[in-house]
C-alpha cells in the first residue's frame, strides 16, 4: 500500500472495529452489515497490505504479529486525522473533533479529582467535540502518548519517561487495608507488634509500586502483584491478604464493614496524579482547551 485511498481509510476503520468487538460475529452489530461482508473487506484489506491480519476460525479470533501492528497503525493514522480535522477547524474559530484521552483505572469515586470538574467545565462550552477514553496502567498510558494513540493522559506516574511532560495536578491519599476475613481485623495490635504481624501476613503489592509498598511494610516479597486497583481490592476482600488502596475506593467498604484501615498516619502515603503529553508535538487546539480546563482545577479544592 504505497498510496493511501479512500477505501483504504474505510476498510482501516472496518478492521479496528472488529478488533474492538474481538471478532467477525460480534462486529456485524457495530457495522451494521452480514459476516460474510466483513470477510471480504478483511480479504480486500489484507490483499491491500500484503500481509496476514488475523486468525478466524474454530479457535477464534486472534491478531498475528502483522495485525497488532496495523491496529496500532491505525490508531496513529485516525487520531493524525482527527487533529487535521480539529485543526482545520479551529481556522473557523469553532472548536471541534475527538480527544483522545487515558485515564488510570478507578478515579471515577475521587471527590480530589480534577478530571470530572475539568470534563464538566470543557463539554458545557458546547464545542462539537467527541471523546475516546482509554482505561489503563501507567505504563500502557505513557506508551500510548509517546507513539500517537492518545492526546493527554492523567494518572499516577513513578518514574519519568523521556519524551514526555509531566504537568502535577492533584494528590490522591492511600492506605493500608485489610478485610473483616483477615486475622487484623478486629484489634489489630500496635507498635512492633503490628509490623511483625504484617509481616507474617501475604502482601498483595501493585506493580508499579512494588518496592515502595514492600519497604513501607519492612516485608522482602510480595504474595501476589496485581497492575490495577480492582484487582487490588478483589485480593484484599478474600481476607487473605494485606494491600494499599486510594482512600476514596476503599471507603465504600470500610462503611459496609468489610473493611479496615490499619494505622493512617504510619501506612498512608499521598500520590502526585499528573497529566502526561507527548514533549514537543503540536497540541491541536481541542487539546489546547482541554488543558486549559484541566490546570484551572489543579490543586483546587473539591467543587
Amino acid at each position: 500500500m504505497n498510496q493511501l485511498q479512500n477505501i483504504d481509510l474505510k476498510l482501516l476503520r472496518i478492521f479496528m472495529t472488529i478488533v474492538k468487538c474481538n471478532g467477525f460475529s460480534a462486529a456485524q452489530a457495530a457495522l451494521n452489515v452480514s459476516q460474510s461482508t466483513i470477510s471480504e473487506h478483511m480479504t480486500s484489506l489484507e490483499t491491500r497490505l500484503g500481509v496476514k491480519l488475523c486468525e478466524r476460525g474454530r479457535c477464534g479470533f486472534r491478531l498475528t504479529e502483522y495485525g497488532t501492528a496495523t491496529y496500532e497503525a491505525a490508531q496513529r493514522l485516525f487520531l493524525a486525522v482527527d487533529t487535521f480535522c480539529m485543526d482545520t477547524s479551529a481556522l473557523k474559530r469553532h472548536i471541534s473533533g475527538k480527544l483522545y484521552l487515558g485515564i488510570i483505572d478507578n478515579t471515577a469515586t475521587d471527590s480530589d479529582s480534577v478530571l470530572s470538574r475539568a470534563l464538566r467545565k470543557f463539554v458545557s462550552h458546547g464545542h462539537d467535540v467527541q471523546l475516546d477514553i482509554y482505561i489503563g496502567t501507567p505504563a500502557e498510558l505513557e506508551g500510548r502518548v509517546l507513539d500517537g494513540r492518545l492526546h493527554v493522559a492523567i494518572g499516577h506516574f513513578p518514574f519519568e519517561v523521556a519524551g514526555l511532560c509531566y504537568t502535577q495536578l492533584y494528590d490522591e491519599p492511600d492506605g493500608l487495608y485489610c478485610s473483616r476475613y483477615h486475622p487484623l481485623f478486629d484489634n489489630p495490635p500496635g507498635g512492633d507488634a503490628l509490623i511483625e504481624a504484617i509481616r507474617e501476613s501475604q502482601i498483595v503489592a501493585r506493580g508499579f509500586l512494588q518496592q515502595h509498598d514492600l519497604q513501607l511494610l519492612k516485608s522482602s516479597y510480595a504474595a501476589a502483584t496485581v497492575d490495577n486497583v480492582e484487582a487490588q481490592a478483589i485480593l484484599i476482600l478474600t481476607g487473605a491478604y494485606l494491600g494499599f488502596l486510594p482512600r476514596h475506593y476503599a471507603r465504600q467498604w470500610v462503611n459496609a464493614g468489610q473493611m479496615r484501615q490499619l494505622e493512617p498516619e504510619q501506612f498512608g502515603s499521598k500520590w502526585p496524579f499528573a497529566s502526561i503529553t507527548k514533549r514537543g508535538a503540536t497540541q491541536p487546539a481541542i487539546l489546547r482547551l482541554f488543558m486549559e480546563e484541566l490546570m484551572s482545577h489543579a490543586y483546587s479544592s473539591s467543587a
